[in-house]
């Protein structure tokens, strides 16, 4: 495992070679920022933006509107995503929560200290870890480190995190790492080097930017 201060020098380097992503999931307004990151589950960016600029084209963006709408015609809206069924489910429980159970805002749970307000997201159906992490970090400066394919696979070539570990094993590994104010462009970061240099399939091993830090170098 690499030290904090490699880690660091890490971020580093990797904010002179590496673009940070247009992350589309980052809005201003909280449930957006909920809604564009359940679409966005398993699926690329760009079919992200189309559906949400669809869903948004068609309807208002709150929790009464997309709790009471027929399911159909969000089904229709986002499916350039992929698994519009399912994601049109969880969209429509969680504004039905958020309407019924916190007067239409998220305000009251963002409000909450971070592990409370954790467990208040993921305890809805269909909102696990990394949505939750992407809301309380993007929409609440939370400090809490979202892990996406990218910043996982990533991290664990790098070797700032175990191999074997599980989503909250990562993050929690990342957070020791880097110090709270790094938390929002180390996941910018990572990403923009899973896309660029570190991809799952034929990774740019010999142009990688920080291929002396990584434990696994021409492994790929």
């Amino acid at each position: 495992m690499l030290a904090t201060a490699q880690a660091e020098e890490i971020l580093r380097v990797l904010q002179r070679t590496v673009a940070v992503p247009n992350l589309v999931k980052a809005k201003s307004d909280p449930f957006e920022t909920l809604i564009i990151t359940i679409i966005s589950q398993n699926t690329a960016d760009k079919n992200t933006d189309k559906a949400f600029t669809r869903l948004k084209q068609c309807f208002q963006i709150t929790p009464k509107t997309l709790a009471e709408t027929n399911p159909a015609h969000i089904e229709e809206c986002i499916k350039p995503a992929g698994l519009y069924k399912n994601k049109t489910h969880t969209i429509q429980t969680a504004s039905k929560i958020i309407h019924e159970k916190y007067d239409g805002s998220l305000n009251t749970i963002l409000a909450l200290p971070l592990e409370e307000a954790r467990k208040t997201l993921t305890d809805m159906p269909g909102i696990g870890p990394k949505t939750a992490d992407v809301v309380l970090l993007f929409s609440a400066q939370k400090p809490t480190i979202p892990i996406d394919t990218h910043v996982n696979r990533v991290s664990k070539r790098l070797g700032i995190a175990p191999k074997t570990g599980n989503y909250e094993t990562v993050r929690l590994n990342l957070q020791k790492l880097f110090t709270e104010t790094n938390y929002l462009i180390a996941h910018q970061l990572l990403i923009g080097h899973g896309r660029q240099f570190c991809k799952a399939q034929k990774p740019l091993c010999n142009s990688c930017p920080i291929n002396n830090y990584c434990e696994t170098k021409g492994a790929f």
